[in-house]
């Protein structure tokens, strides 16, 4: 195993979530719509823990040369709650507005850290490290689909209220 690698990854991962937690927060304390602050108020606290979590990590494999071995927690990723205040965003924001293109944005970030700790799971030859890594992409990957789905809706939405329709 490299260590400056792994060192360099988990740097890299650090600032990822960092990044992802202070773009969550602006975009909770910019929107008025309740629903979205709430969505994206709870992605930046779940950034926060990756980046707890990830800090540990790095300092103990700066120590040590190992990753810890623990059990994660359990990953939020979509339930109903969350897709219930789905719908509610999509009934009350504009579809071409501000949190739209928060969403967007935010469908972007996630994309880019389940990329690459999907792919340092993949390439890793140290079973903890290659647990840690699989455990970030599945949890990036649940705030991706509630993302995704709220695109998917207001693109619906944009259609509808423009009569887009071909028919």
């Amino acid at each position: 195993m490299d260590n400056l690698k792994s060192l360099d990854i988990l740097k890299n991962a650090l600032i990822m979530e960092k990044r992802g937690e202070a773009f969550y927060k602006k975009v909770a304390e910019q929107t008025d719509n309740i629903d979205v602050k709430l969505i994206f108020s709870t992605m930046a606290q779940e950034e926060h823990l990756h980046i707890e979590f990830l800090s540990r990590q790095y300092a103990r494999f700066f120590k040590h040369h190992t990753f810890e071995i623990n059990e994660f927690p359990e990953n939020t990723g979509i339930n109903t709650a969350n897709l219930i205040l789905a719908e509610n965003i999509k009934k009350n924001i504009a579809a071409a507005g501000f949190e739209a293109a928060a969403i967007s944005a935010a469908i972007d970030m996630e994309n880019k850290a389940i990329e690459v700790y999907t792919e340092r799971a993949v390439n890793s030859t140290d079973p903890n490290e290659k647990k840690l890594y699989d455990w970030l992409a599945r949890w990036e990957q649940g705030h991706h689909k509630l993302l995704y789905y709220l695109d998917q809706e207001l693109k619906e939405k944009i259609w509808f209220d423009n009569q887009f329709w071909p028919f």
